[in-house]
C-alpha cells in the first residue's frame, strides 16, 4: 500500500528515458495509481513508500557504460514484484548476475516476438506477435533462476521471468500503441503478479484529495489563483469541495490572456459555483517588469515571482490567509526537472517561484495528468467549455511571443489566436486536436497588399495531438481550413502579412515554442 492516502501503488523507476512518463499512463489507464522516482531511489525509500509494484522504465544509455543508471541490488530483494522493460529488463539481467552485450544490428521499430515455453507475462496471447523494439545492446544470458520466454531476430532473450521471486523482464516497449498486445501484458503483471485492483477512478481521487486537503488546511483561509484554464480552475472546484467558503478565489488579469477570458472565468465562478472571487487587474504591472525582458526562461520567473506577489498582497485582504492553492500537474513538475528527467523548461508555477514566498502551497493535482484533471472536472460539475478548454500556458500570451512582449505584440497575437480557435471549432475540431494557437515571432518580413508594400509580422499556427502532453505529433489539419485561417488573418490582422505552420513534433520539439 502506498505511503500516500493508502492508495495501492506501482513506482516506475525513471532511467531518463521519456518513456517513464508514458509507462505511468498506462498503468493508470488500467485504474492503478503509478508513481515515478528517479533510479537512484534506495531501498529504505522503497519500503517507505510501500508499493505493490515497480517497474524499470527503458533509458538511452548501455548497462555497461561507465556513467550508466544503476539500481540498488537491495531493491530487487525486497520482494517487490517487478517488470523491467528494455534497459530495465537488461539492468535485471546483469545485475544479478546474466550478461548483456552489444547487438551487431540492433532492432528499432515493429518487431515479430515470439513466446517460447511457459509465461505468466504472455499467458493468453498469441505465440507470435508484433512488438515495438528500440535497443543496441540485448541479454545474452539470464540470471539464475531466470527462464527465457521470449524471443526475436535481434534478441534471443527478449523476454525473461523469474515467477518464484516475481521478476520480470521485456526487451521491447509494452507501453506504446506500436505494441497491439501491449496492455494486456502490464494488466498481466498488474493485476495478475502484483495482486493490484482497478481503484484509481475520478471519484477515489477526489476523495482522497478531499481529506488530504482538509488534513493540510484545518481551519486555515485558502486563497486560489485562477488563470482561466482547466487545471486552476479544476484545483479551485476540489479544494472548494474539501472547505468550502474557506477558500478566495484570486483571478489576476495579467493582461496576456486569450480574448475574452477574463469575462468566461468571472462567470463561471460567480455564477456556477458561487465561490468568492477577487478580480486583480494588474496588466500595467506585468508589462512593466517584462519590458525588455527577451530570454524565455527570465519570462517565466518574472511572471512566476509577480502572481505570487500579487497573491501575498490579495491574501492580507482575506482573512490573512496562509495556504495557495495552485492548479499544477505531473507534467508541469517532470518538465521542471523532477525525477531523472532532464529540465526541459522551467514552469513559472514550479521552478519559477520566488524562493522567499510566504503562502504555504496546496497542489491537488499535481499527481495527475491533464486527462485525469478533466475526469476530475467533469465530476465535480465544471461546465464543459472549461474542462475541455484546450491548454494554455500560466505565462500566457507570453511564451508564444518571440522576443519582447508589447502591448501592441499582444493586441496582434490575442486576434489572430481567436480567428484560429473560431475556425478550429467550425471544423469541429477543436475536441479533437490537443491544442491549436498562435505564434508570433519577433521579426517582420516583407509582403504585398494592395500592389504596395508592406513589412508586418508572420504568424505560425501550431497545432497538435496528444494524449498527455509529454509527447506530441504535429495535426494533420485539412488544407482548406489552413487556407481559410491564413486568409482570415492576413485580412483581418493588419499587423501580420504571412501564415506558416509548424510541423514539428515532440520530441524533438516542444508544444509550446518558449
Amino acid at each position: 500500500m502506498s505511503a500516500r492516502g493508502g492508495e495501492p501503488t506501482i513506482l516506475v523507476v525513471d532511467f531518463g528515458a521519456q518513456y517513464a512518463q508514458l509507462i505511468a499512463r498506462r498503468v493508470r489507464e488500467a485504474h492503478v495509481r503509478s508513481q515515478i522516482v528517479p533510479w537512484s531511489i534506495t531501498p529504505a525509500e522503497v519500503r517507505r513508500l510501500d508499493p505493490i509494484g515497480l517497474i524499470l522504465s527503458g533509458g538511452p544509455a548501455s548497462v555497461y557504460s561507465d556513467d550508466a543508471y544503476t539500481i540498488d541490488p537491495g531493491i530487487l530483494d525486497l520482494g517487490v514484484p517487478t517488470l523491467g522493460i528494455c534497459y530495465g529488463h537488461q539492468l535485471i539481467a546483469q545485475t544479478l548476475g546474466g550478461s548483456v552485450a552489444h547487438t551487431p544490428d540492433g532492432e528499432y521499430g515493429k518487431t515479430r516476438f515470439e513466446t517460447v515455453g511457459d509465461s505468466v507475462l504472455l499467458k493468453g496471447l498469441p505465440t507470435e506477435q508484433q512488438v515495438w523494439m528500440s535497443h543496441g545492446d540485448q541479454v545474452v544470458s539470464v540470471p539464475q533462476g531466470f527462464r527465457a520466454v521470449g524471443r526475436s531476430p535481434g534478441a534471443e532473450v527478449a523476454a525473461m521471468e523469474d515467477p518464484e521471486r516475481g521478476l520480470y523482464g521485456v526487451q521491447f516497449h509494452p507501453e506504446v500503441v506500436h505494441t497491439p498486445r501491449g496492455a494486456e501484458i502490464l494488466k498481466r503483471f498488474l493485476h495478475e503478479v502484483c495482486g493490484a485492483t482497478p481503484s484509481w477512478t475520478s471519484h477515489s481521487i477526489i476523495e482522497t484529495q478531499v481529506v488530504s486537503i482538509r488534513d493540510q488546511v484545518g481551519e486555515g483561509r485558502v486563497i486560489c489563483g485562477l488563470s482561466g484554464g482547466v487545471d486552476s480552475a479544476v484545483a479551485a472546484a476540489l479544494v472548494h469541495e474539501a472547505v468550502g467558503d474557506q477558500l478566495t478565489c484570486i483571478f489576476v488579469d495579467h493582461g496576456l490572456l486569450r480574448a475574452g477570458e477574463a469575462e468566461q472565468v468571472e462567470e463561471t465562478f460567480e455564477s456556477v459555483f458561487a465561490i468568492d472571487l477577487i478580480h486583480v487587474k494588474a496588466e500595467d504591472r506585468f508589462l512593466e517588469k517584462l519590458t525588455g525582458v527577451i530570454d524565455p526562461e527570465e519570462k517565466r520567473r518574472v511572471i512566476g515571482e509577480i502572481f505570487i506577489r500579487v497573491f501575498e498582497e490579495a491574501a492580507s485582504t482575506v482573512g490573512d490567509a496562509r495556504f495557495l492553492v495552485q492548479g499544477t500537474l505531473y507534467p508541469d513538475v517532470i518538465e521542471s526537472g523532477s525525477s531523472s528527467a532532464a529540465t526541459i523548461k522551467t514552469h513559472h508555477n514550479v521552478g519559477g517561484l520566488p524562493e522567499d514566498m510566504t503562502l504555504e502551497l496546496v497542489e491537488p493535482l499535481r499527481d495527475l495528468f491533464k486527462d485525469e484533471v478533466r475526469a476530475i472536472g467533469e465530476e465535480l460539475g465544471l461546465p464543459e467549455e472549461i474542462v475541455w478548454r484546450q491548454p494554455f500556458p500560466g505565462p500566457g500570451l507570453a511564451v508564444r511571443i518571440i522576443g519582447e512582449v508589447t502591448r501592441e505584440r499582444l493586441d496582434t497575437l490575442r486576434a489572430a489566436d481567436t480567428i484560429i480557435s473560431e475556425e478550429i471549432r467550425r471544423a469541429g475540431l477543436y475536441r479533437e486536436v490537443w491544442q491549436a494557437f498562435g505564434v508570433l515571432p519577433g521579426i517582420k518580413t516583407v509582403g504585398v497588399q494592395g500592389d504596395g508594400r508592406t513589412y508586418a509580422y508572420p504568424l505560425v499556427v501550431r497545432a497538435v495531438t496528444s494524449e498527455d502532453a509529454m509527447t506530441a505529433d504535429w495535426a494533420r489539419l485539412p488544407h482548406e481550413l489552413l487556407e481559410r485561417i491564413s486568409s482570415r488573418v492576413i485580412n483581418e490582422v493588419p499587423a501580420i502579412n504571412r501564415v506558416a505552420y509548424d510541423i514539428s513534433s515532440k520530441p524533438p520539439a516542444t508544444i509550446e515554442w518558449e
